[in-house]
C-alpha cells in the first residue's frame, strides 16, 4: 500500500478530561497532528471522522465535530465502529489514487455516559437485551469459555495485568492512578464469574489524529519526511451468538491475523518486532498472545496497553499512534530498538465479534 503517516497527534489521556468540551478535544488533537506533519489544515483534502454517537451522548456528532477536526470545507466521512477503522478507511481513499492527503480523527470522552447502558441499547432486542446484555456480561462469558477450554485461572489472569501495568509505568502518555498489587486484583469485586474489576482495563477519555499521504504527494513534497508507511490491513466480523465455539475458538483472529500478513508481504508473524494490541481484560490478553503464536523477540504492548491509557472508542487508533511511533524511533521510555515492523490491533462489539489489524513499516530517512 503505498500510503504513508506523516503526522501524529494524541491527546493528554485522563480519566476524565471535565475542563474541555469535546469540539476542544477534537481541535487540540487534529491541531496536533497536523502540526506534527508540518502541514496546514488548507493542504489537506479530506478528513475521515471515527465516533461514536452513543459514546458521546449526542446524536449525529460529526455535524458538530466535524469542523473543529479539520474537515471545514473538506471531503468527510465518518466510521462507527472504532479508531482504527477510521484509519483503515482513511488509508483506503488515499489508495483509491482519487485522494493525496488526508487526516483521521477519533475520540472518546466515556466519562460522560453510562457505557454499560449504552452496550445494553446495542443488544438485540428479543433476547439477549431482556436479559441485561452488556460488556461486563459478554466479557465475561468469553474468559469463562476461555477458561474452561485452557485451563486459564484468576490468579494467571491477575499475573497479565501486573506484567501489563509495569509497562504501563514506564509510558509517559500512561494514566496510572495508583499502586496496584497483585492481592488487589484477586480480591476485586466480581463482576460476573470468572471477571473481576481488577481483570478490566480502567477506560480514560482521549482522543488521536494522523495525517496520511500518498507516495505521490510526498515525491512532490520533499521537504516532508514520511514517519511510516502503511503495509497492509485487514478486518472482519464474526457471528452474533455466543456459543463456545465463537467465543473461545478463535478463528476470526487467526484468519484475520493471516489476512494482514499476506497483505503486507510478510511471510512470517517472526518478522513482526512489535504488536500493541487492544485488549480490553486480562483473559483477552492472554487468549490474542496465544493465538499470534509470537516468538519470544517480539515485544507485545510495550506501552502497556489498555492498562497505561484506554479511550475506549479509539484504543486501536490510539495503538496504530504506538506502532507508528515504535517504527520511527519516538516511542520514549519503551522504544524497541531496532523495530522495523509494528503491528496495531483493535477489536469492537461484543465478546471480541470483530478484530482489525494493520502493520506499519518504518522509513529510511
Amino acid at each position: 500500500m503505498n500510503v504513508f503517516i506523516i503526522g501524529v497527534g494524541v491527546h493528554s489521556a485522563a480519566t476524565a478530561l471535565n475542563d474541555l468540551r469535546l469540539e476542544e478535544i477534537g481541535y487540540k488533537t487534529a491541531r496536533s497532528a497536523l502540526d506534527d506533519a508540518g502541514i496546514s489544515q488548507k493542504q489537506i483534502d479530506h478528513v475521515t471522522l471515527a465516533a461514536c454517537d452513543e459514546l458521546d451522548g449526542r446524536s449525529i456528532s460529526s455535524m458538530v465535530m466535524a469542523v473543529p477536526s479539520g474537515a471545514y470545507l473538506k471531503d468527510e466521512m465518518r466510521v462507527t465502529d472504532s479508531g482504527l477503522s477510521g484509519l483503515q478507511l482513511g488509508a483506503m481513499r488515499i489508495a483509491s489514487g482519487d485522494l493525496d492527503i488526508g487526516l483521521v480523527v477519533s475520540w472518546n470522552q466515556t466519562s460522560i455516559g453510562p457505557m454499560e447502558n449504552i452496550a445494553l441499547m446495542r443488544a438485540e432486542p428479543f433476547y439477549t437485551r431482556p436479559i441485561g446484555l452488556n460488556f461486563s456480561i459478554s466479557d465475561a462469558l468469553f474468559a469463562n469459555a476461555y477458561a474452561q477450554k485452557y485451563g486459564v485461572d484468576e490468579l494467571t489472569a491477575a499475573q497479565r495485568v501486573m506484567a501489563r501495568l509495569e509497562d504501563a509505568r514506564k509510558n509517559t502518555r500512561a494514566v496510572i492512578n495508583a499502586p496496584i498489587s497483585l492481592e488487589d486484583i484477586v480480591s476485586s469485586q466480581s463482576i460476573a464469574h470468572p471477571l473481576r474489576v481488577g481483570h478490566r482495563a480502567p477506560v480514560t477519555d482521549g482522543a488521536v489524529a494522523m495525517v496520511l499521504a500518498s507516495g505521490d504527494w510526498l515525491k512532490a513534497n520533499q521537504q516532508v519526511k514520511p514517519l511510516a508507511r502503511i503495509a497492509g490491513s485487514s478486518w472482519a466480523v464474526d457471528r452474533y451468538q455466543f456459543d463456545a465455539q465463537r467465543l473461545a475458538g478463535m478463528g476470526l483472529f487467526r484468519e484475520c491475523l493471516a489476512d494482514v500478513l499476506k497483505r503486507s508481504k510478510i511471510n512470517s508473524i517472526k518478522q513482526i518486532n512489535v504488536v500493541e494490541m487492544e485488549a480490553q481484560t486480562a483473559w483477552y490478553d492472554i487468549a490474542f498472545t496465544q493465538a499470534m503464536g509470537l516468538p519470544a523477540t517480539t515485544s507485545i504492548n510495550p506501552s502497556g496497553g489498555a492498562w497505561a491509557q484506554n479511550p475506549f472508542f479509539c484504543t486501536g487508533l490510539l495503538n496504530s499512534a504506538e506502532a507508528v511511533w515504535q517504527v520511527s524511533g519516538r516511542a520514549g521510555n519503551h522504544q524497541v530498538q531496532g523495530a522495523k515492523y509494528a503491528m496495531a490491533h483493535s477489536t469492537w462489539g461484543f465478546a471480541q465479534q470483530a478484530h482489525g489489524f494493520m502493520i506499519f513499516e518504518g522509513v529510511q530517512q
